[in-house]
């Protein structure tokens, strides 16, 4: 395995979004407005710590550039969405030389939902690796980035409903998506988790994205989302997830540390009654810093202290994620890191 990819809390280069334009994600101006301004902010909070490229589509810089400090630099692609995690590359490095290589997954609009779109988005991987001047890896398999989350040390946490959805990988078996997975990320044990947050399940949902669950925090360390409230469905979901990883190794043997992260105390949409999968699994981790989702709750301090524990070093911030979060997401998708490579 010649290429891994590096942890996200492994130095940055810069960070890739994707910025918000007319689609069926956002119902109206008003959303769309709306989700301008949160992944604006998200730009923002990121920018402080290490540079930051949007990629927007044709005709939308202005609206972008009215939105965006001027040290945000701006590209313009063809565009469908704005969830950068899942239709950008998953850059890795070369083990010996440290250059980096662009892993372009075959993306379908998260198993071919009938309300997504996806003949620019599924592009927009070699795009983001052309304008990083760095090698294209393609595979047949179906994956978004969101879908996986490594230690950097050769474990990944992977999930059923994703990797192995009919929709996606048909006909593929555990065997068969590990070994493309281990191929492409340099990883040689894979975490299979059962399942994601109930409401990962919805309209806008991944079907089961690890990295709103679960997702490793050091080597030997795994944060997932813990539901306290018996009244959601997430809380037999969390007990479940947790149970599959408890007395699990990962690939160098250690015994999994597992740290548990409440979920907010909001338990269903205040429009439409639907189980919110609020999660503070889905922060992003950048150079000197944790861009961690808030809501508005009391448990976003809880949230922010363990964080701060975990990461001493780093500075966290917390920015309002729900408008993120109702269009299907949160910060960890809207992110893509690129590596550090040697100059």
């Amino acid at each position: 395995m010649t290429y891994f990819m590096p942890p996200e809390w492994a130095p940055h280069e810069r960070t890739w979004m994707a910025w918000p334009s007319p689609n069926p994600t956002f119902a109206d101006d008003t959303e769309l407005a709306e989700a301008r301004a949160a992944w604006a902010g998200v730009a923002h909070a990121v920018r402080a710590f290490e540079p930051v490229t949007m990629v927007v589509g044709p005709g939308q810089e202005a609206t972008a550039r009215e939105l965006l400090d001027p040290s945000v630099e701006l590209v313009e692609r063809d565009l469908d969405d704005a969830w950068m995690r899942d239709i950008g590359p998953t850059f890795v490095k070369h083990r010996e030389t440290g250059e980096l290589a662009a892993v372009d997954w075959t993306f379908n609009g998260w198993g071919a939902q009938d309300w997504a779109r996806w003949e620019h988005d599924s592009k927009i991987a070699r795009h983001v690796a052309d304008l990083s001047g760095v090698p294209v890896h393609s595979t047949n398999l179906v994956n978004e980035g969101g879908g996986i989350h490594v230690d950097g040390e050769g474990t990944v946490l992977l999930t059923e409903t994703v990797q192995l959805d009919p929709d996606r990988n048909q006909g593929w078996s555990k065997a068969d998506v590990e070994a493309e997975i281990h191929a492409r990320i340099g990883t040689s044990k894979a975490i299979w988790l059962p399942r994601g947050l109930t409401g990962d399940y919805g309209r806008f949902g991944t079907r089961g994205h690890v990295d709103i669950v679960a997702a490793f925090a050091a080597p030997g360390v795994v944060l997932v989302h813990e539901q306290e409230d018996p009244a959601h469905p997430d809380f037999e979901v969390s007990r479940e997830i947790i149970d599959v990883l408890s007395g699990q190794t990962d690939a160098q043997g250690r015994p999994l540390e597992i740290v548990g992260v409440p979920a907010p105390t909001v338990l269903t949409d205040p429009d439409d009654g639907s189980w919110v999968d609020y999660s503070y699994i889905n922060h992003y981790l950048c150079n000197d810093g944790v861009v961690l989702c808030g809501f508005d709750d009391p448990n976003d301090e809880r949230a922010a202290a363990i964080f701060r524990r975990l990461f001493p070093r780093r500075t966290v911030r917390l920015v309002d994620a729900r408008t993120i979060f109702a269009a299907g997401g949160g910060i960890h998708c809207i992110t893509q890191q690129q590596p550090l490579a040697p100059r």
